[in-house]
């Protein structure tokens, strides 16, 4: 069974249809073609079986329409336009199948949507189910059409250019955005008072009130206005999108995902030092509401917050089989790999899910946040249990495992036990989730009646298959490139001559190369650029193009390879050692220093002594220097003698037999011996 919102190309002899899959109900399926005219239709599953079996039908591993913009960057008329189509559709488009039968939509429509033409809601829904069936499907392609427009000046009117846009960012920036509550016409005259004036007199050309605030309508950050003008709070409360509720339940599997995070009761080492004993690790789990499968783990040390949540999200609806390789696990598709998907609907804890990082994920991929509330314990309490288990199943091998809160006085403190580093620790957690999902039996799980029919054991690997058979499975397809650089935690990293430099590394890119960032940086200064990276191995980091589809990956270079597969904890914490490090043997290294300028002090004093000594006195400074090359030619000499490099330093024993040769032999050797020794005195040795 293919997942709800994949694309599949149908080709027939007429040409190629792209549909997307809208909904299961029985063996029926509901699609529509995301470049055509028509409502969805419907077709039987042994269809796209057949399909797929002779190679008729495929299905697409690009999103067509999936585009990752960040709220804050979707200009103000646009959301306007979206949130209206969105607010016209929300109450009827999750009544399935009903909406996508032609008889009971209209009537639907009749019925709920007030005040909109039915044509034009026909039309919302049409570009809803093309597009992916999110929020942002809804937005205009405004971006596709036209040129840029040109400041055009019109019955003698001011021209807006560039330099009046800053001043109108400054006035508001100024005037507008802050507790005092301007209005924007007041805005507007001490704007012009401040940069329109002279000496008191108003320049004779000025931007007209319904120039700025034109200007300002178009770069509206409602977010912007209400946290600066009233509070950060007062927007969270009021005027923030609602994210969903907590009425639902889990139908299927990929209804709910809940997430959430606990601290590990263990102490762990560093992959640098295993003398570093670096804390807890935190360790955040992603369960299947229905199944309970565990669909996806994240373990850091990062603290519960947003980047650790959104890091287990993307393990959700990445590839497990490639995940557990990285740490050394060999695992086959049907031990874990069935789940690589997103939910309908996430719930989770206040707080990691709550706030301006989850718009963007609302928005762009359609999911429902259900933040738990007082009266959801009961969903909490799933992956409590599990949580519990998990402790159960480790907890009394691991060394380094809290014991209790207080030692009794002489006991060994157990953090000094420590031996498992992160990496390691994870790869016990993996084994943890592959032992749960394929193997643990749920003695508390309620089976359905039609579940005790097909005799389907409380196992979740084994309630998840029956549940894909079964029952509406509502998982959606995502690109596992974009839902990580919508997910992955955002910073900003400098060029510079020497690399892209961030938290202390450098990387390099193909881009980077290709276009000589760096002999740039050299030359003209360094610059910013927004990238995304993961805080789990700071290997890469991506530079994310505007187009919201692209990106530039970037690599750690070769002199920065200690930092390879390293956490930014690791990473953080050696460069915090190296500092204190460098601290401490500041005071020794200074002493050592002065301890050198004494010895040159003394050198140099000595040297004077002699010098005074045995100079002579009277003798002219013309004198002095006029035998220079003389003199260093001698010097020459004599340090070629005291250099000599001899490879046998040791005289050799030669033995002469005396022999009566008669004065003239005796003459002969002596004179032999002589030559010998002069010889050795003009090559310059030592005899």
């Amino acid at each position: 069974m293919l997942p709800i919102n994949s694309v599949i190309l149908y080709e027939t002899s007429q040409g190629k249809i792209y549909y997307r899959i809208l909904y299961y109900y029985k063996d029926i399926i509901y699609l529509i073609d995301i470049y055509g005219n028509s409502m969805p239709i419907t077709v039987s599953e042994t269809f796209i079986q057949s399909g797929l079996n002779d190679g008729t039908i495929h299905v697409l591993e690009n999103e067509p329409y999936m585009i990752i913009k960040d709220e804050e960057a979707i200009p103000p008329k646009h959301k306007v336009i979206r949130d209206k189509a969105y607010n016209a559709i929300k109450d009827i488009v999750t009544i399935e199948p009903d909406i996508y039968i032609a008889g009971e939509r209209a009537k639907l429509v009749r019925e709920y949507v007030y005040n909109v033409h039915e044509a034009t809601v026909m039309r919302y829904l049409k570009r809803f189910w093309q597009r992916g069936m999110h929020k942002n499907s809804l937005l205009p392609d405004y971006h596709n059409c036209g040129g840029k427009q040109g400041n055009k000046e019109k019955n003698n009117t001011f021209v807006i250019t560039p330099e009046t846009i800053k001043i109108f960012n400054t006035a508001l920036n100024r005037f507008y955005y802050n507790s005092s509550r301007k209005t924007l016409t007041l805005t507007y005259e001490l704007m012009i008072k401040e940069y329109f004036s002279e000496n008191g007199v108003v320049n004779d050309a000025i931007p007209t009130l319904r120039q700025f605030r034109y200007w300002f309508n178009k770069e509206r950050s409602i977010k912007k206005e209400v946290s600066t003008r009233q509070s950060p709070k007062q927007y969270e409360l009021q005027h923030r999108g609602l994210t969903g509720s907590s009425t639902e339940e889990a139908f299927g599997p990929g209804t709910i995902f809940q997430i959430d995070a606990t601290v590990g009761d263990v102490y762990l080492v560093s992959q640098y030092n295993r003398n570093w004993i670096i804390g807890r690790p935190v360790i955040y789990t992603v369960m299947d509401v229905f199944s309970r499968c565990v669909v996806g783990i994240n373990i850091s040390l990062e603290g519960p917050s947003w980047i650790g949540a959104s890091i287990a999200l993307i393990n959700a609806a990445s590839d497990k089989v490639s995940f557990c390789r990285k740490y050394g696990i060999e695992i086959g598709n049907d031990e874990w790999n069935y789940c690589s998907n997103l939910p309908e609907a996430i719930i989770a804890d206040r707080g990691e899910l709550e706030g301006e990082n989850i718009e963007s994920l609302i928005s762009a991929f359609g999911i429902k946040i259900l933040n738990t509330s007082p009266y959801r314990g009961d969903m909490k309490g799933i992956i409590e249990r599990y949580f519990n288990t998990i402790n159960q199943h480790t907890k009394p091998f691991m060394p380094g495992a809290i014991k209790s809160q207080y030692r009794e006085r002489g006991e060994q403190d157990y953090r000094l036990s420590a031996t498992l580093d992160l990496r390691q620790f994870t790869q016990i957690i993996i084994k943890c989730v592959l032992y749960h999902n394929n193997h643990h039996y749920l003695s508390n799980y309620t089976r359905s009646e039609d579940m005790i029919a097909d005799g389907v054991e409380p196992i979740p690997k084994l309630i998840w298959e029956w549940g894909i058979a079964n029952r509406t499975g509502r998982l959606r397809t995502v690109d596992e490139d974009l839902l990580k650089l919508n997910l992955l935690p955002r910073d900003k990293a400098t060029v510079t001559q020497h690399g892209i430099k961030f938290k202390g590394m450098l990387f390099g890119s193909k881009t980077s190369l290709k276009e000589r960032w760096f002999e740039k940086a050299r030359n003209n200064g360094s610059w910013k650029v927004d990238i995304s990276y993961d805080p789990r191995d700071m290997s890469f980091i991506y530079i994310k193009y505007e187009d919201g589809r692209k990106f530039d990956k970037c690599f750690l270079l070769e002199h920065q390879s200690r930092y390879k597969e390293k956490s930014i904890e690791e990473v953080t914490y050696l460069m915090e050692y190296e500092k204190v490090q460098a601290k401490a043997s500041k005071k020794a290294e200074l002493q050592n220093k002065i301890d050198l300028l004494n010895d040159i002090e003394e050198i140099i004093e000595q040297a004077k002594e002699e010098t005074k000594n045995e100079v002579e006195e009277g003798i002219s400074k013309k004198r002095r220097i006029q035998n220079i090359r003389d003199n260093r030619i001698f010097e020459k000499q004599q340090e070629r003698k005291q250099n000599i490099i001899e490879i046998r330093p040791e005289e050799p024993n030669i033995v002469v037999e005396e022999k009566a040769y008669g004065n003239t032999e005796q003459n002969l050797v002596e004179l032999l011996l002589k030559a010998q020794k002069e010889g050795k005195d003009r090559a310059g040795f030592d005899t």
